[in-house]
């Protein structure tokens, strides 16, 4: 499939088989793909939780205003950041040449420190290019997938123990589903969302 097929394909599913397992491969696959996104300095600071464990995906789906898909997907992934990834840039470009390396690792951290506003807002970017990655991906390898912030985050980040230098994102349920998806929902006309140069005075 395409790039724009897989665009025009991908929807929020809300029904999954939960009887359907996911291949290791794939799941490998995924992340592999995943890992591809785009990330400033390429610090790379999204962090996928594959929540495996059916206890705690039930635990998961009674704070998360007990959706189905947390629990019937065939993977679900907490989508999160680390928040300090910009205290240690230069093991993200020990492969790069010397006067690449001489640019940016001095570059990173000075960027970033003393600017929380600036590092969760990194955070929420690279989580959000990496999600859309992972649900691209998913379209290719035949699956649906449903990006999801109906949840309580302090009560999840509680159940997977996560760390304080990390922050939630959202979840995404990734699987095969059992019903159509309901009507695509129309676009907003390019006059609200498209603007040359400026926006109107």
């Amino acid at each position: 499939m395409n790039s724009a097929a897989a665009i025009e394909h991908r929807r929020a599913i809300k029904h999954f088989d939960p009887t359907h397992v996911m291949p290791e491969m794939d799941v490998a696959r995924l992340i592999e793909l995943a890992k591809l996104a785009p990330s400033s300095f390429n610090m790379q600071n999204y962090r996928f939780v594959l929540v495996r464990d059916p206890k705690l995906r039930q635990e998961i789906r009674a704070v998360a205003w007990d959706q189905a898909q947390v629990t019937d997907a065939s993977l679900l992934v907490v989508m999160c950041a680390d928040l300090t990834a910009h205290e240690n840039p230069a093991r993200y470009w020990a492969h790069a040449p010397k006067a690449v390396q001489d640019i940016l690792v001095p570059a990173t951290t000075p960027f970033y420190a003393g600017k929380p506003q600036l590092i969760r807002d990194e955070a929420m970017r690279s989580t959000g290019l990496a999600g859309m990655t992972l649900m691209l991906a998913a379209v290719e390898l035949g699956y649906e997938s449903c990006p999801m912030v109906g949840f309580d985050p302090d009560a999840v980040s509680k159940l997977i123990h996560l760390p304080a230098t990390c922050a939630i994102s959202y979840l995404i349920a990734i699987g095969k589903t059992t019903a159509a998806p309901w009507p695509r929902g129309d676009r907003l006309p390019d006059s609200e969302v498209v603007f040359t140069d400026r926006f109107p005075a």
